[in-house]
């Protein structure tokens, strides 16, 4: 697992060049913290992950959507190991993405408008044309629990009982 901080000269990519919207740009943010506890187990960033989708999602969603990353990260780990993650502690991280943290986004982001040929083109370029199960089963996973054009963030609605 290569996580890296970001350094001046990477060929790292503007995260908004990508169109991401409000819900996958969440969960990159999330995964980062997954990827970072696989390369350094002893800051348990796990425990970050959790509490960032909690804030952004509420507990209603935030968690399940932390345990869908959680199981994509490894499912990608295992197959990548050399999968290029950027900290998610580094401030200029947060408006760049690795070219593997792309290619993740876009077979998210294909997988959430059930784009199929699209997102099949995406897990060939991010499994370097493995087309591992594991990685694919997470991936559609999450993606059709949190399908886009779905409310992001449901809310019960609040009302007076006399």
């Amino acid at each position: 697992m290569n996580l890296t901080a970001h350094v001046a000269g990477r060929n790292d990519l503007d995260a908004h060049s990508l169109g991401l919207d409000e819900f996958e740009r969440g969960l990159l943010a999330v995964s980062r913290y997954f990827f970072l506890c696989r390369a350094e187990p002893d800051r348990q960033a796990w425990q970050v992950a959790f509490s960032v989708a909690v804030e952004r999602w509420g507990p209603d969603i935030g968690l399940p959507v932390a345990f869908a990353a959680s199981k994509l990260v490894r499912a990608l780990a295992d197959l990548r190991p050399d999968f290029d993650s950027l900290d998610p502690f580094e401030t200029e991280a947060r408006t760049r993405v690795s070219s593997d943290e792309a290619m993740m986004m876009r077979m998210l982001h294909h997988m959430r408008r059930d784009q199929t040929s699209d997102a099949r083109d995406a897990v060939d370029a991010l499994t370097r044309g493995w087309m591992d199960p594991h990685v694919i089963r997470a991936g559609l996973a999450l993606a059709s629990r949190f399908a886009a054009g779905v409310s992001e963030r449901r809310r019960p609605a609040l009302r007076l009982v006399r």
